[in-house]
């Protein structure tokens, strides 16, 4: 099965807490990842940064949204407990939580208002169009994805752009880029290097005009 996105797993972390007891993180992790029925590639698929699992990431948010909304609160570090409003909830039966249904809290909101989660807020949606601003993808998840489509986007405005330019401009181009990346020392020595095979293949070509 596919790794469920951090919304599915707010009520699993939920559930996980209404015995009333402290948790740990990472032992809510692997409860949930065996009641998942995850494999071991599931469990060890990396974000794209490669420090942090996937899956791992996304339990996290889950219980961070849980805790901005007061379901949970966080006692001591990578520990939390369900709270007394966390209970209520539990106790509707409730079959599914995410962003939309923690919209009933006013903490959440705030949290919302200050633009640190993905969620989209505005005063202005109307309930039929607020379901599509609410994102699957945790917050560092989104921010990876818009990080690659500017990057995409630079990329199709930069190429042919470079492509078209004189070969003097990419000889300049290659040089700051090797500059900018650690290699070599000042541009002026560069730019000498670059000099000495260019010079040489016009003396080759004066010689054998003459």
């Amino acid at each position: 099965m596919a790794i469920p996105d951090y919304q599915s797993l707010m009520l699993p972390v939920l559930k996980l807490s209404g015995d009333g007891g402290e948790h740990r993180m990472s032992d809510v992790v692997d409860s949930l990842a065996t009641q998942l029925k995850l494999t071991e590639a599931e469990r060890e698929e990396l974000l794209p940064s490669g420090k942090q699992p996937v899956f791992n990431n996304r339990v996290h948010w889950a219980k961070t949204y849980l805790v901005q909304a007061k379901l949970l609160v966080a006692t001591r570090r990578a520990f939390f407990k369900v709270t007394e409003r966390g209970r209520s909830v539990l106790a509707e039966n409730v079959a599914r939580i995410d962003a939309k249904f923690l919209r009933r809290f006013d903490e959440f909101n705030a949290f919302v208002a200050n633009g640190r989660t993905g969620v989209t807020s505005s005063p202005d949606i109307a309930p039929l169009a607020e379901d599509k601003t609410i994102s699957q993808s945790t917050p560092d998840e989104l921010l990876r994805a818009t990080i690659k489509e500017v990057e995409s986007a630079l990329a199709a405005e930069l190429i042919p752009r470079i492509c078209a330019a004189s070969p003097a401009f990419f000889e300049r181009l290659v040089v700051d880029l090797l500059l900018k990346m650690g290699y070599g020392g000042s541009r002026a020595e560069a730019g000498r290097a670059l000099a000495r095979p260019a010079m040489a293949e016009s003396t080759a070509s004066s010689t054998k005009i003459n």
